[in-house]
């Protein structure tokens, strides 16, 4: 089951208490099915992120929140249904966990590296250049691919220096 974007933006401010930007907001809920998909679920929200310039964005949201600029979001969520106790209530849990005291300029950074599906996509002042379910499956498979060989070699240096 998907959830719809104001679904999971209410769900994520009010975790955050009420603290997070339009920006932060757009790229947790990025990692957050990216992540979700990449796990072999469905995709955690029912509209597709589309590459713009600051990143993957869902345009509703961008809309929605957009009068706010970089100020945090008020509860401006009409409408938006409870998904506490849901699976993608845990998979935005696990994202606010991993990324909540990450600052913004660390959140671009991220979805913007080498293995995103944002650079993929991005077309310099494009917008409506959808970021596809299997372009987000593949960016999992790659940051998961990096992670093993970080820690490959991580290990190989403790080995070494184990051996000196």
């Amino acid at each position: 089951m998907s959830v719809s974007p104001t679904d999971a933006a209410k769900y994520l401010c009010d975790r955050s208490g009420w603290t997070l930007s339009n920006l932060q907001l757009q790229k947790i809920i990025y990692m957050a099915d990216m992540n979700h998909v990449g796990q072999g679920n469905d995709r955690l929200v029912s509209e597709s992120f589309e590459a713009w310039d600051y990143g993957p964005v869902l345009p509703s949201l961008y809309h929605r929140c957009k009068a706010f600029g970089s100020k945090p979001l008020p509860d401006i969520f009409w409408g938006a249904g409870d998904i506490s106790e849901t699976r993608e209530a845990v998979t935005l849990d696990s994202a606010w966990n991993a990324l909540k005291d990450k600052p913004p300029f660390h959140l671009v950074s991220t979805t913007h590296s080498e293995s995103s599906a944002w650079i993929r996509k991005y077309v310099p002042g494009a917008k409506q250049i959808q970021i596809s379910t299997q372009d987000m499956i593949d960016e999992y498979d790659r940051r998961r691919a990096a992670r093993r060989v970080a820690v490959s070699s991580q290990q190989a240096e403790l080995a070494r220096r184990m051996e000196e």
